[in-house]
């Protein structure tokens, strides 16, 4: 119960970040389209410099070991996450928006402060292996979806700054290789940026949407429940059924942040990309914000449920 206490008090703290982007809209110092350059920058500077950072750790090998699980389960929930995506789509007859607001969800930009808060920084890198599978996803599977195009080339998605600093980050690490102090500090300073950032985008988007919009939109809530609820308990179900806990040491604590990764809120990126390739951000911005908003109750539910059950 205490971490699910914690976790509510640094989601709180995330969500007044969006509030205060909703502000500097609302009293005019800024304009919601002014947030397009800083989603640029959240892309394709503050998260590379993010994913580096996290394997700058000491190798032994446990932490290899728990890599490995972290990155088992990671492929396993995001492919159900896919599948279910795909499958709610047919049922619910879901937009490519709703589709990829109720598939993809906040585990960088959320998860990274949250694990460092509630574990610790020498934590983080567990949670780099759903970030590395869902990156992954973004700039393949999702940017299929936002795009509305049949396929994006192997070649865009191999050579994106993202993908790069992800084969980056894991050589060094594999090879023991640390980075020079100042880039290394430049690296970390950088990277803890991208909660506040992604935070104040989202609430500059919002700030741009009728409040009576968003709370009228029943297909807000039918993505938030679905988001939030419905496929965290599958996934919390699919987890303790399998058993992953006794794989390797401190599996709990690894299967936990794995798990924090996928009951997140509807992704940032998914807002993000939206501005940048001229799609429907003002959906993407009101699903993000009223899931980060009821994500102070829920995340900390699904939680305790996995502590107890």
């Amino acid at each position: 119960m205490e971490i699910a206490l914690l976790l509510a008090d640094k989601i709180l703290q995330l969500t007044l970040m969006v509030l205060l982007g909703y502000a500097i809209v609302k009293t005019k110092l800024l304009t919601s389209e002014q947030s397009y350059p800083i989603s640029i920058i959240g892309l394709y500077i503050i998260s590379p410099a993010v994913l580096i950072s996290a394997f700058q750790v000491d190798y032994t090998p446990i932490i290899l070991n728990g890599l490995y699980l972290a990155f088992i389960v990671s492929i396993l929930l995001s492919s159900l996450l896919v599948f279910l995506g795909w499958i709610f789509k047919k049922i619910l007859k879901l937009d490519n928006i709703e589709q990829a607001t109720t598939v993809y969800s906040n585990s960088g930009n959320l998860i990274i402060p949250i694990v460092a808060s509630l574990f610790g920084n020498e934590w983080v890198i567990y949670s780099t292996a759903f970030i590395v599978v869902q990156t992954m996803l973004f700039w393949s599977h999702l940017r299929t979806l936002i795009c509305g195009r049949g396929s994006v080339p192997l070649r865009k998605v191999l050579f994106n700054i993202n993908i790069i600093a992800i084969f980056v980050g894991l050589i060094l690490f594999l090879l023991h290789i640390k980075l020079p102090t100042t880039i290394a500090h430049t690296l970390s300073s950088l990277g803890q940026m991208i909660g506040p950032l992604s935070m104040l985008v989202a609430g500059m988007l919002i700030a741009a949407i009728p409040f009576k919009e968003i709370i009228t939109d029943k297909r807000i809530y039918l993505v938030s429940f679905l988001r939030l609820i419905l496929l965290p308990l599958i996934l919390l179900t699919v987890v303790k059924l399998c058993g992953f806990e006794g794989w390797v040491k401190n599996g709990e604590i690894i299967l936990m942040i794995t798990l924090l990764a996928t009951i997140s809120p509807s992704a940032a990126t998914v807002t993000q990309m939206a501005v940048a390739y001229g799609q429907d951000a003002r959906k993407a911005s009101a699903i993000y914000g009223v899931t980060t908003l009821l994500c102070v109750f829920t995340m900390p539910l699904i939680i305790w449920l996995y502590q107890i059950l």
